[in-house]
């Protein structure tokens, strides 16, 4: 499966269009990681903790679409957008969004 942001695959064409899909992930940050992000604001530096949630909401996000486009019998999704965004009181919830289209190839 092929998952790219560009419009197209270098050396394939597409066949045919399946359709947008999207997938999103909601991960909600746990006392403990509020508590060390803080201190992060304080002190200064990155916030390896937030760092590490954000990339499993990611993965989780491309995984859910890779696996719909399965279903779909696609070869690739294309034009895939990330977005991000806090949810929940006090933005205690991240929201990772993740869309394309899904696609089955021909060889150019």
């Amino acid at each position: 499966m092929i998952l790219t942001t560009t419009p197209g695959v270098d050396g394939k064409s597409v066949r045919t269009y399946l359709g947008v899909i999207s997938s999103e992930t909601i991960i909600g940050a746990n006392f403990l990681k509020d508590i060390l992000g803080g201190l992060r604001d304080v002190f200064g530096g990155r916030s390896g903790t937030y760092e590490r949630v954000l990339e499993e909401a990611k993965q989780h996000a491309m995984r859910e679409l890779e696996e719909k486009a399965r279903a779909m019998g696609a070869d690739a999704v294309l034009g895939i957008d990330l977005d991000y965004e806090t949810i929940g009181a006090n933005g205690s919830m991240l929201m990772v969004s993740a869309s394309g289209t899904a696609v089955k190839l021909q060889e150019a």
